[in-house]
């Protein structure tokens, strides 16, 4: 697939725009997941874009060797943004350019994060309370860097003073590239559904790109929210835990096509592809816990998962955890992945 290059010192840079027409279907960013191996392995499962989880303006700005760790990226992860949190604009700011410096290919600011420990700090959603402060800190980033900015919200605080209308006017007068819209508010944190009629109308009226995000769990449905919505993309986050395979149908269904049914869903050679990108970047006791996450999220509408979770959380060691994996993928064959979108374990705050 080709990349528009985007005019800077940097010879692999790609234009994240330019990027999102040609494959509008972007991993979302998610805390503890979309770390580097997972996004290598994403983008050569389909996905057009990645975004880092959400890293610290002000560790950058005390140089935290976990915070600096969480930026990593490599070639093959192209057009990868590194998406940053913060209250203190100054602390932004450096972090954008810091991300400018690194290479990535562009710098998204989250306005969405609904955790209390973000939120308290004046960070995250807890920016849609107070827009001119958020318009300094969108000022004083465009200003910072000559790589795109784009930024990620909520529909609003709450349902009484939902404004991503106006974030998105905001974002257009500050020169911001795009605006990714979960469709909840920050009270709602992840419960109740996604609105998308609310995205379809701010996209209408919107002058920038805007991306949107919630309860898409399905190829078929990502397809169908983008063309409904009018939105320029839409952001997968839990739909991809449970099916990698979602971007590629995606893209496929998009273009008119089928997708590849000769393709079977072999979720042992996905297991181990991403067991191997996961080992290459990690320690073991990282490699266990990240193994067993997705071997369970992978697992999730297929029969016995419930059993195949408990036995892979007991697991003491990761050819254990691989064994575990392994055996039960293989007894899946051609069963169709049911659906799974009320199910609890996949209402983590994710996507």
């Amino acid at each position: 697939m080709a990349y528009a290059r985007l005019n800077s010192s940097h010879p692999f840079r790609v234009d994240p725009v330019q990027a999102l027409r040609q494959n509008p279907f972007v991993l979302a960013p998610m805390a503890g997941i979309t770390d580097h191996p997972f996004r290598s392995f994403m983008r050569k499962m389909g996905t057009g874009i990645v975004v880092t989880e959400l890293v610290s303006a002000t560790g950058i700005e005390y140089k935290s060797e976990r915070t600096m760790s969480l930026m990593s990226f490599d070639e093959g992860q192209r057009p990868v943004g590194i998406q940053l949190f913060g209250e203190e604009i100054s602390h932004v700011a450096r972090g954008a350019q810091m991300v400018e410096e690194m290479g990535a290919d562009f710098v998204d600011l989250n306005f969405g994060c609904p955790v209390p420990k973000v939120v308290k700090k004046g960070a995250g959603s807890a920016m849609l309370k107070d827009l001119p402060a958020m318009t300094e800190l969108l000022k004083a980033v465009v200003s910072a860097v000559k790589i795109p900015v784009t930024i990620k919200i909520r529909t609003g605080w709450d349902s009484g003073t939902r404004n991503a209308d106006e974030v998105v006017k905001i974002a257009y007068n500050e020169g911001i590239s795009w605006v990714a819209i979960h469709g909840r508010t920050r009270a709602q944190a992840y419960s109740g559904l996604s609105d998308w009629d609310y995205i379809a109308e701010v996209k209408s009226k919107a002058k920038l790109p805007i991306l949107g995000n919630g309860d898409i769990l399905f190829a078929r449905q990502a397809v169908e929210r983008l063309t409904q919505s009018g939105c320029d993309g839409v952001m997968i986050g839990r739909g991809a835990l449970k099916n990698p395979y979602i971007f590629r149908d995606a893209l496929a269904i998009y273009r008119g096509e089928e997708p590849d049914k000769t393709l079977k869903r072999d979720f042992g050679t996905l297991f181990m592809a991403l067991k191997e990108a996961i080992v290459a970047r990690c320690e073991d006791r990282i490699t266990q816990i990240q193994l067993k996450k997705f071997a369970a999220w992978f697992a999730t509408g297929y029969p016995g998962a419930a059993q195949f979770r408990k036995q892979i959380f007991q697991a003491k060691t990761t050819d254990e955890v691989t064994d575990l994996a392994l055996n039960y993928f293989k007894t899946l064959n051609d069963i169709v992945q049911e659906d799974t979108s009320s199910e609890a374990f996949l209402m983590g705050g994710h996507g």
